[in-house]
Parts: structure tokens; sequence; C-alpha cells
């Protein structure tokens, strides 16, 4: 296999991974959010911490180098419009997901001070910061929709 079809395989696997991992991990946070059981949402909170730092942050970070490099590779400008637009839209996803790090870090940690100490009710704070968790990740998440559809019809715009 060429270098070209290695790289764009592993970006195709690790967009995957990161969409995926995301989708999945904020619809079990979602909804454990939603039982009201500390336990349930400190063990939950906890995993989505670990799998954003193991799955999500390297997929993060290798996307838009292979990206990059797959558009140069194949002849495309960087100003070429579907690749500047994915180029914005990744961005955007990445403003919004940067907060959600630091939102489901803390949550996580509120909910696993709450557990520990037996208490029967998380913080407002942790509501709070659950309501900003959800709000970041419905633009975020669209936005990769929409690089997504712009990686594969690359439509002339």
């Amino acid at each position: 296999m060429s270098l070209y079809l290695t790289i764009k395989t592993l970006h195709i696997l690790s967009s995957v991974l990161l969409v995926g991992t995301g989708f999945g991990t904020a619809f079990y946070l979602f909804f454990a959010n939603r039982t009201g059981s500390i336990p349930a949402i400190a063990a939950v909170s906890k995993l989505v911490v670990r799998a954003d730092l193991w799955f999500t942050t390297p997929a993060v970070v290798f996307q838009p180098l292979s990206g990059l490099w797959l558009a140069h590779a194949a002849g495309w400008q960087w100003t070429t419009p579907w690749v500047s637009l994915s180029i914005a839209l990744y961005l955007l996803a990445g403003v919004c997901w940067l907060p959600v790090v630091w939102l489901q870090y803390e949550m996580s940690r509120m909910a696993a001070t709450a557990c520990a100490a037996g208490q029967i009710a998380l913080p407002a704070r942790y509501w709070r910061f659950a309501r900003w968790w959800e709000r970041l990740g419905y633009p975020a998440f669209l936005a990769m929709v929409a690089v997504y559809f712009l990686m594969v019809l690359k439509p002339a715009l």
C-alpha cells in the first residue's frame, strides 16, 4: 500500500475514533446524568474523561496533520472552498471541545467527591457545568458531521 493510502486509511480510522468516541461518551454521560444516580454519574464521567484522554485527544491531533498532508499530496489547495470550510468547521468543533474537556474533568471530580462523601445530590455547579457541556457538544458534533460531508463529497462551493 502506498504512503498516501496508508495515511488516508489512518485518517479515516482516526476520524471514526474521534467522532465515535465523542458521540458515544456524550451519549452515556447524557443518560447517566438523567438517572440522578451519583455512583453511576461518577463512574461514567470518570470513563468519559479517560476516553477523551486516550482516544479523542490523539485523534484530534492526528486529524489536521493527516488531513492537511492528504490535501497537499492530492493536489488540493488549502484555499479550495471545501477544504477551507472543513478547516473552519474543525476549528469550531475544537473551540467547543476544549472547554468541554475541562467541564468533563470538573464534573467527574465533583461526582467522585459527592459519591465518596455519600451525598444524596450533586452540587448545583455540577448541573450548570452539565448544561454547558451539552450546549457545547451539539455544535461540535454538527460541525464534525459537516466535515464528514465535505470530506466525502468534496462539493464545488
